[in-house]
Parts: C-alpha cells; sequence; structure tokens
C-alpha cells in the first residue's frame, strides 16, 4: 500500500485516488521573473519522486504545473509591486518577454535535473485561465464572500470557519503572521486579494478588463481555477514547498471550498527548505541563492549530483547545503556510476524479494534514504550482474538517475601515461610527484582510484 503524509491531517495515510487506478496532480509551478534556485528545485524533485512512484505503482498521472507570469506580488500578501513587472524594469525588456525567458531556463533546469515534465503546462496569464479566474471571483461575489477596496476585490476570511486547518496554527497567530501588511481597509489581517486594480494614471504592461475594473487576479486565485480547469473532478494531490501552507494554500483551500461547496483536494504535500550556513534557508529575498548554472554547471559538476544528494535526506527533512555535502554527493554517484557500469550491458530478470523491499521503502512515504539503501545492498548481492542491472534499471524508474545512459568512457592515452607515471612515482614513495600528477589528471576532467595490488583505476568526472 502507498502511504502519504497528508499536511491536512497531519499523519500518514494511505492513498486512495478518487478514480481507481488514476491521480490528478497539481504542482505549484514557478514564478517566472528569475531563475529557480536550487531550493526552489528541491521541491520539485520531491514532487517528481513523487510521480515516479505514482507510475511505479500502476497509476495513470495526470499531471498539470501552473506557470505563476503575473499577480505574485513582491509580499506573498498582497504588498508591494508584481514580481514580473519588477522584472522588466531590472532588465529593460517587457513583462512578456521576462515570463517567456525565464519559463524556458526554468524548462532547461528540469531537463538537467531529468524531471519528468507535467501533462499540461498553464500559464496563468492565459486567455482562458484569466477568463476562468474572473468566473471564479464572481462566484464568490454572488456568494457574499468578496469585498472591494480602493486597491481590488478582497476575500473574507472571516466567512470561513476552518480556514486554518491546513496550517493547525491558532487563527491569531495567522492573524498576527499577516499584519506585516498595514493596509486598513481590509476587514481582517489574513483577508487576501482575489482581484487587484491598475494603479490609477499608470498602465501596467499586464492587465485585462473585468466586471469590477482594469487590473490583474490575485496570486491565490491562479492555482484554484488552474487546477480545477484541468483536473476537474479530480483533484487528489496538490504539492508545493512548506512555505506555502500558512498562506498560498490556505487561501487557495478557502476560496475553492467557498466557492465550490466541495473539498479542495484530498492529499496535500509539502517539501522542506534548502538550508545554507546556520541553517538559514535558500531565498531569492535573502540574496544567498544559487542556481543551477552557478553551483554546477560552471564548475563542471553533473547536476544529477545534486539530484542524488537531494534523495539522502527524506523531503520532509530540511536538508543542510554545503560544498563538501556536494562534493560527498559527487564522489558517492561517481562510485555508483563505475560498478553498474562494470556490470556490463546484458539485463537479466529484475529480482522480486529485492523489488518488494524497495517498493516497501519508496510506499513508505517516498522513504528514499531506505530505498538508496536497499539499492547497495542489491550492489553487494550475490546476484549474477545481469540480474543486477536489471534491478538496479528498475529502481532507477523513481531515482531518475539515468543509470541506463551509462556507459564506459574510452580514457586517453595522455591520461593513461599520467596514470602509470604517477603510479611509478607511488611506488618509489615520491609522493609531491605522485599528487602533482594526480592534480594534473583531474585538471584534464578525470578522476584516478588506487586499487590493491598496486594497481589504479581511471574514470572520467560527472
Amino acid at each position: 500500500m502507498l502511504k502519504l503524509y497528508n499536511t491536512l491531517s497531519r499523519k500518514k495515510e494511505i492513498f486512495n485516488p478518487i478514480k481507481r487506478g488514476e491521480v490528478g496532480l497539481y504542482t505549484c509551478g514557478p514564478t517566472v521573473y528569475n531563475y529557480a534556485h536550487i531550493g526552489n528545485l528541491r521541491t520539485y524533485i520531491f514532487e517528481d519522486i513523487l510521480k515516479r512512484v505514482l507510475l511505479y505503482n500502476g497509476y495513470k498521472v495526470k499531471h498539470i504545473m501552473n506557470i505563476t507570469d503575473v499577480g505574485h506580488l513582491t509580499g506573498d500578501r498582497d504588498m508591494g509591486e508584481d514580481k514580473l513587472e519588477k522584472g522588466a524594469k531590472r532588465e529593460g525588456k517587457t513583462a512578456w518577454e521576462i515570463a517567456d525567458f525565464y519559463t524556458k531556463a526554468f524548462k532547461k533546469d528540469l531537463k538537467l535535473l531529468n524531471i519528468i515534465e507535467p501533462d499540461i503546462w498553464s500559464r496563468a496569464a492565459s486567455d482562458k485561465n484569466i477568463k476562468k479566474q474572473i468566473e471564479l471571483i464572481e462566484i464568490l461575489e454572488k456568494k457574499g464572500y468578496t469585498y472591494k477596496t480602493s486597491d481590488g476585490i478582497y476575500f473574507d476570511t472571516s466567512k470561513v470557519s476552518d480556514y486554518n486547518k491546513l496550517s493547525h496554527l491558532k487563527l491569531e497567530e495567522l492573524k498576527e503572521g499577516a499584519r506585516v501588511e498595514k493596509n486598513p481597509e481590509k476587514k481582517n489581517p489574513t483577508d487576501f486579494a482575489l482581484w487587484k486594480f491598475s494603479p490609477k494614471n499608470e498602465k501596467r504592461q499586464m492587465e485585462w478588463k473585468s466586471p469590477w475594473g482594469i487590473g490583474f487576479p490575485g496570486w491565490h486565485i491562479e492555482c484554484s481555477a488552474i487546477s480545477m480547469r484541468h483536473l476537474k473532478n479530480q483533484l487528489d494531490i496538490h504539492c508545493g514547498g512548506i512555505d506555502h501552507i500558512n498562506v498560498h494554500h490556505t487561501n487557495e483551500i478557502a476560496q475553492s471550498e467557498a466557492a465550490t461547496d466541495k473539498k479542495f483536494f484530498n492529499y496535500w504535500m509539502h517539501g522542506a527548505f534548502l538550508n545554507i550556513k546556520g541553517g538559514k534557508k535558500m531565498a531569492k529575498s535573502e540574496d544567498n541563492f544559487l542556481t543551477i548554472e552557478n553551483a554546477f554547471l560552471k564548475k563542471g559538476i553533473n547536476p544529477l549530483v545534486f539530484r542524488f544528494a537531494t534523495l539522502q535526506t527524506h523531503y520532509r527533512k530540511p536538508m543542510e547545503y554545503s560544498e563538501d555535502s556536494i562534493k560527498s554527493a559527487k564522489n558517492a554517484l561517481n562510485s555508483l556510476y563505475d560498478q553498474i557500469i562494470k556490470l556490463g550491458k546484458k539485463k537479466g530478470m529484475v529480482n522480486e524479494n529485492y523489488q518488494k523491499i524497495f517498493l516497501s521503502a519508496i510506499n513508505d512515504d517516498l522513504n528514499m534514504p531506505k530505498a538508496l539503501a536497499v539499492l547497495n545492498k542489491v550492489i553487494k548481492s550475490n546476484l549474477s550482474e545481469k540480474d543486477k542491472l536489471a534491478t538496479l534499471l528498475d529502481f532507477d524508474k523513481v531515482f531518475g538517475l539515468n543509470f541506463v545512459d551509462l556507459k564506459k568512457e574510452k580514457i586517453p592515452q595522455n591520461i593513461l601515461e599520467l596514470g602509470e607515471k604517477r603510479q611509478k612515482a607511488r611506488q618509489e614513495k615520491n609522493w609531491e610527484l605522485s599528487d602533482e600528477l594526480r592534480r594534473e589528471i583531474e585538471k584534464e576532467g578525470f578522476l584516478v582510484k588506487d586499487l590493491k595490488n598496486n594497481d589504479f583505476e581511471i574514470s572520467k568526472k560527472i
């Protein structure tokens, strides 16, 4: 049985989809005003593992991801500038160009991390989604959940008796957290904008006509509208980072259930933060974020090293990031790849016993550290090389580390000669020359490993 931790109930639950054998999955996508940082990408890796586990269990998955290209202000509670408009000013481009550029950059990151793309990408600013958002706000207005201020149409959270059911925080704590935004026109600190009016005497790049005036949708309404539009009555699992729990996802639930009088998604899953230096979360607002480009590609490190590193920490636990942890993950993945390459290319049978143990691990709320332990047991087992390979390739349907594409690299003759010279230096106990030759080999993009019986092995860096 597949068990998933549901933020809504605060416990692991047996997963039961609305439609037998099918899953409706919605994952909150990027706000495309800048590059995604690796903290963001840790969440997308967790969601990819979830999707792969569902597929491994035989489910047919319909996966929707939104692209936030309008409406997300610099403060999550309707404060500040629209992030896309701000990005446009920063780079001297139009907001539409900014959205297009960073959407492409995000999709490139997903490819580098071997993350399966969603079945449907859905832009918040598309004509169909703007129409759907307006229709949803009109329903809320007719049912008496909205009120108008000078800057927009707001949702009255006091009319929702269980507003705090996802956060599990006392209502006073949510209100206190919302008081940082000083808007005297709001009836309650937790109220949020459904539709924002364009500033007077200023034309925005992204604005639309609506029954309430020219403006743009609020951040929260887009995910409700998009998920209901594409998944309809198949609202099984909704995912995101834990920073979405108290505001974004809480508001999604409030407005959606107020509009439909039905439960909005049965399972809510959230990935923990990626922390750096002293437990501080990685965030663009803190100006401490790293991208795939500057953390890995510029250093000649395969981004799959980061994917492998994330698998070593459960998705609900904070992950500590450091150059040492990445170096350790790189060495471990190099070693794993070498061991798989040595198994050859001929596949045997997937070992059913190990497969059952693996399935038990991944079905225990995506326990990837436990699943990696099973992988190591297979490598050390007495299975034939053919059966080992078949079993590991089967596991990689979930890991996504591209075992199937591995091949033995042909080592250039000059590198092999450097290795021979280094080995001779070691035999003569000329450690200074030995270290110098190792550095020269590594500078050329290769690793040297000392073996028993005065032998050595050279492999290409990943």
